[in-house]
């Protein structure tokens, strides 16, 4: 025998338990599946704990240049223990809350290994006991885990994962990270912030790779005037480890192999999908390049079977996995019978945000792929020395730039750099998902004074109008 279900969702995190609830409020009989803690990697190890570390950092740095505020501090420090003691607090509680937001919708909640067993089963393991479940329709949502290089596989004592990096037994005192994407530049800001000596490798001929050019280098030099060491086109040969620390074999831009010693090395190299053990074989589910392979609404290749979230590729973005468990739960309640009205996942406008110090945020095209994928474009771009609030808020380091359709006047791509551009970005993401242009944009009244007036500003700029520069 087996419980019954029209949903299971297999895995809890931000994909997993939005699914759920999402089903559970068309009227669907739900359970969840989860082998460690409601809320998965990113409320848990990784989106909010993370944050909650990088608020410390930035209130630290502020202490530490409260002269320029004509205010005076004496002798700012911390205790990294009740920094990370805090980060966890803010973990506890968001996962408390989504305890109650399964009770709350009347959500079954089963804690173990899942797997796929045949059509509509899954068998649930834990402590050697297993039971089954049986469901019209199954979510996978098994997210993804850090990626390890070869030759440096993560110990928790000297090289780190992002995992060891949140909870880290000692402050470094050098600190090589490996990778400059959202998560190696988010841990090289928090340390360098406390105190760590920072250097930062990467493979690609800039940092940020996948963010707009004039991001990459206006962070190049923004992180190195904070005291980084960051190095473009350079790659990590080898890594020795002892009780004293790290040596790093480093093949530089030039050719060149040094050996350096640093105290902890964060290997932050991409992802790996969590696809290993979950019964794919016994329904013969795609693949590619180990992610599951979905369509539009989220549906696998074989009926029934749905899949969201960082197992599904790119972007691993934890906003991206509950957009699409909303839509795979719409769209199995639809086939259910319920009134629901799935719409089909345009990831084109999807925000990318990096939490760093200054924040870095973007929707949709770089100027290099619009005019690769054919566009004659119209580009504005309006410095943050500008904006009266940012230069108020002691905040001037920074840009907004848009790209621009000249044909049509559709909004390609917004690219920011700046104080609480995570927050401002979403005004580029409700306009691009309204499909508004330039006329719009630059018909919108913006408040003053405020930081998001340079969005309005860069929009003029495209087209030759910005106001204060």
């Amino acid at each position: 025998m087996s419980d019954q279900f029209d949903l299971v969702v297999l895995g809890s995190g931000p994909g997993g338990y939005v699914a759920a609830i999402r089903a559970a409020q068309l009227g669907l009989k739900t359970a969840i599946v989860e082998r460690e803690s409601l809320g998965g990697i990113c409320l848990n190890w990784g989106c909010i704990p993370t944050k909650a570390l990088l608020r410390s950092s930035e209130i630290y740095h502020y202490m530490q240049q409260a002269e320029k505020y004509g205010l005076s501090v004496e002798k700012p420090g911390f205790d990294l223990a009740k920094v990370v003691a805090r980060s966890r607090g803010v973990a506890k509680q968001l996962n408390q809350g989504v305890t109650g937001l399964m009770k709350k919708n009347k959500i079954t909640v089963y804690f173990g290994d899942g797997k796929l067993t045949g059509k509509d089963t899954l068998a649930v393991t834990k402590d050697g006991q297993v039971t089954n479940v049986s469901a019209k329709n199954i979510i996978l949502a098994t997210g993804a885990r850090a990626r390890d290089l070869p030759f440096a596989k993560a110990d928790g004592q000297r090289i780190w994962t992002y995992r060891h990096a949140m909870t880290p037994p000692e402050m470094p005192t050098k600190l090589l990270v490996i990778g400059s994407g959202a998560i190696g530049i988010e841990f090289a800001s928090f340390y360098n912030d406390m105190g760590a000596a920072v250097t930062v490798v990467e493979m690609l001929d800039r940092i940020m790779p996948v963010e707009d050019a004039d991001v990459s280098e206006f962070m190049l030099k923004a992180l190195t005037k904070q005291g980084m060491d960051i190095r473009p086109s350079t790659g990590v040969q080898a890594i020795k480890t002892d009780a004293k620390g790290v040596t790093a074999e480093i093949k530089g831009a030039d050719g060149k192999i040094t050996s350096e010693e640093f105290s902890h090395v964060i290997v932050a190299v991409g992802i790996v999908p969590n696809t290993e053990a979950i019964g794919l074989e016994a329904l013969n589910i795609a693949t590619d390049r180990g992610h599951l392979v979905t369509d539009a609404f989220c549906r696998t290749n074989v009926p029934g079977v749905y899949a969201i979230g960082d197992v599904t590729g790119a972007p691993w973005l934890a906003h991206k996995a509950s957009h699409e468990g909303v839509i795979a739960a719409e769209h199995i309640a639809q086939a259910l019978g319920k009134n629901a009205h799935p719409h089909a996942m345009d990831k084109a406008n999807i925000p990318g945000c990096t939490y760093c110090h200054p924040q870095v945020a973007s929707v949709g095209m770089t100027e290099a792929k619009a005019k690769e994928a054919g566009y004659k474009v119209k580009v504005g771009k309006f410095p943050f020395i500008g904006n009266g609030k940012a230069i108020a808020l002691g905040e001037a380091e920074g840009f907004v730039k848009t790209v621009f359709d000249e044909a049509t006047g559709e909004l390609l791509g917004a690219h920011m750099v700046g104080a609480e551009v995570t927050e401002l970005i979403q005004g580029y993401v409700v306009g691009r998902t309204l499909e508004t242009t330039e006329v719009e944009l630059m018909q919108t009244v913006f408040a003053h004074p405020t930081i998001s007036e340079a969005m309005h500003e860069s929009v003029l700029a495209a087209y030759g109008r910005a106001i204060h520069i």
